[in-house]
C-alpha cells in the first residue's frame, strides 16, 4: 500500500514537471525577425474584428468588405479594389486580367512574382517571363524598352511590366515616383500595361513622404498586403479601374478566392490601413540601425543597403547560414537564411523597444559568438 502511494505521488511530482517545463516553454518569449508576416492583431484590431457586420462577400453583401475595397481604392484614387487571401492571388490575379496565353511578363529578377510564387504566371496564365537584371531588384526605362520584344510569330508578345515596392529579395529596395514614371512612359507609348507589386508599398512611402495618389496614377494595378508590417492576420487587395476589378472578381472565383463572411478579417486590414501606417517607419529606421551595428562585425563579410524594414547580410565564409540561425535560436533569435552564407532579418511592429534593445546589445556583444564562430 505504502509503495502504491509512493508511485503515486511520484507520478504525479513527474507531472508537475513537466507541466512546468511546458509552462517556462511558453513563456520563452522570441524575438522574431524571419519575417514582418509573422505580426498578430493588437487588442484595438481584435476588437474592431469581433464587432464586425457581415455578409456574403461572393454576392458582394458584406458591408465590411465593400467598405475595406472602397477605402482601399479612395486611398490610390482608384476605381475599385478587391479583397483576396494573399498577395500571391492579388499578384496571379492580375496578370491573369492583363495578359493572354503566348503573352509575357517583363520582371526583375528578384521579383516576387518570379521568385517565390511557384511559377503561377505559366499555371494560372499561360504566359512567359523576360527577366532583368536590375539594380537590387530596380529596373530602369531603359531595360524596359530594350526588353520588349518585336512583333514576330515565334515571339511571346510583351504585354505586361511588374514592378516590385520594396523589393523583398533586393533587401528592401524601394522606387521613387521619379523613377517609376518613366517606365510608365515606356509602357504608354509601347502599349503595355504595368501593374506594381506593393507588398510592402507603405514601407517606401513613408521614406519618400509621396502620397498614395501619386503612386496610383503610375499603375495600372495595383496589389497591396495587409498581413505584413500593417499587422492584419490575413489578406491582400488587388486595385486598379472598375473594369478591371470586375474581370478581377470572376478570376479569383476561378481561383478559388470566393470568400463569404470574411468582413471579420476585412476589418482588420481596415483597421491597419486607418491606423498602423506610420508605425512602419519606426521599423525602417530600427532596420536601419540594425544594420549599421552588423556592418561593424566580425562575423559579417558584407551588409546590402538598408532601405526599408529588410537587411540582407553575408556571414564570414567560417560560418553557413544554418550555423548561424542556431546561435541565433539559442540566443532567443529567429531568422531566416538567405542563402548559404546570407542571412535577412526583418522589423515589424511586434518587436517591442525592450527587445529592440536585447538585439542591438546581443549583436555588439563580442561574447555573443565568439565560441561559436
Amino acid at each position: 500500500m505504502k509503495s502504491s502511494k509512493y508511485n503515486f505521488f511520484c507520478v504525479l511530482k513527474n507531472i508537475f514537471s513537466l507541466s512546468s517545463i511546458g509552462i517556462k516553454c511558453k513563456l520563452m518569449e522570441f524575438i522574431n525577425l524571419i519575417s514582418d508576416t509573422v505580426t498578430k492583431p493588437g487588442k484595438k484590431m481584435l476588437e474592431s474584428m469581433f464587432a464586425a457586420e457581415v455578409g456574403d462577400d461572393v454576392f458582394g453583401e458584406d458591408p465590411s468588405i465593400n467598405a475595406l475595397q472602397s477605402y482601399a481604392a479612395g486611398l490610390f484614387d482608384k476605381g475599385d479594389a478587391l479583397f483576396c487571401p494573399s498577395g500571391t492571388m492579388t499578384n496571379q490575379i492580375a496578370i491573369n486580367v492583363h495578359t493572354r496565353p503566348l503573352d509575357e511578363v517583363i520582371c526583375d529578377e528578384y521579383s516576387h512574382i518570379y521568385q517565390y510564387e511557384v511559377g503561377g504566371y505559366s499555371f494560372n496564365s499561360g504566359v512567359g517571363i523576360n527577366l532583368i537584371k536590375g539594380s537590387n531588384g530596380k529596373i530602369t526605362a531603359a531595360q524596359v524598352q530594350s526588353a520588349i520584344k518585336h512583333d514576330y510569330d515565334w515571339l511571346p508578345n510583351s504585354t505586361l511590366v511588374v514592378l516590385e515596392n520594396t523589393c523583398n529579395k533586393g533587401g528592401g529596395s524601394y522606387y521613387t515616383a521619379e523613377e517609376i514614371r518613366p517606365i510608365q512612359q515606356v509602357c504608354k507609348e509601347r502599349g503595355l500595361k504595368l501593374h506594381l507589386d506593393g507588398a510592402r508599398i507603405f514601407n517606401a512611402l513613408v521614406e519618400t513622404n509621396e502620397s498614395t495618389k501619386t503612386i496610383g496614377d503610375c499603375f495600372d494595378s495595383i496589389s497591396i498586403c495587409l498581413s505584413k508590417g500593417l499587422g492584419a492576420p490575413v489578406g491582400s487587395l488587388l486595385i486598379g479601374d472598375k473594369a478591371f476589378i470586375k474581370r478581377a472578381r470572376k478570376v479569383r472565383k476561378a481561383l478559388g478566392g470566393g470568400m463569404r463572411q470574411a468582413g471579420y478579417l476585412a476589418v482588420a486590414g481596415l483597421y491597419a490601413l486607418q491606423n498602423n501606417i506610420p508605425l512602419l517607419k519606426v521599423d525602417n529606421d530600427r532596420c536601419k540601425e540594425i544594420g549599421k551595428i552588423l556592418e561593424k562585425q566580425s562575423y559579417v563579410k558584407s551588409v546590402r543597403p538598408v532601405q526599408s524594414n529588410i537587411v540582407i547580410f553575408d556571414l564570414s565564409e567560417t560560418v553557413s547560414s544554418d550555423e548561424f540561425l542556431a546561435i541565433l535560436k539559442e540566443k532567443g533569435i529567429l531568422a531566416s537564411a538567405f542563402g548559404p552564407n546570407t542571412i535577412r532579418f526583418v522589423t515589424h511592429l511586434d518587436i517591442t523597444e525592450e527587445q529592440f534593445q536585447q538585439l542591438k546589445e546581443l549583436l555588439t556583444s563580442r561574447f555573443a559568438f565568439e565560441s561559436h564562430l
